[in-house]
Order: C-alpha cells, then structure tokens, then sequence
C-alpha cells in the first residue's frame, strides 16, 4: 500500500486500481487505531472514522493538494507509481 503522506501521525495512502468498492476518487487514512476513506477532492467521509481535529487535518491537506491528489489518482488507476505530496505544514 503505497504511502503518499505523513504528518502529525496521520498516514495517506493511495492504492493502484482502487475504485471497486468506494467508485470515486478516494484516500486512505490511518492515525493510531482509525482507518478511514476520503474522497477526493471534496473531503467526504466514505468509510471509517478519524478523530475530529484529524478529520479537520487530512480535509485541509486535501484541499491544498487537489490537483496533486487527482493526478496521483488517474496514474494509480492506471497502474502506475503513485507520487509522494508534500505533507500539512
């Protein structure tokens, strides 16, 4: 699962072919014991949960990175190596 970005604790990946169960463009995100699906670019919770200040992180982070998180999507639909993105600052 490959890891597109760290920070405060929280981890997104992005998975190659993914869009079988969620049939959007999605992230995935881990912070301690929550694992959660987001859709991109909107921010929507598809699945799971996450803290509230952490939901709050990871929604900023991908408004910031949109168009990033888009592209990264259309390469990982297509097999390819998904790009790292700059983590929240």
């Amino acid at each position: 699962m490959p890891i597109i970005s760290m920070f405060y604790g929280v981890i997104i990946y992005m998975y190659a072919m993914d869009d079988r169960q969620h049939h959007c463009p999605h992230i995935h995100v881990e912070y301690a014991e929550f694992e959660a699906a987001l859709e991109i670019p909107s921010g929507a919770l598809l699945a799971g949960k996450l803290p509230p200040r952490q939901m709050k992180l990871v929604q900023a982070w991908i408004e910031i990175h949109a168009d990033e998180l888009m592209a990264d999507w259309k390469v990982a639909m297509h097999g390819g190596e998904i790009f790292r993105i700059d983590p929240l600052r």
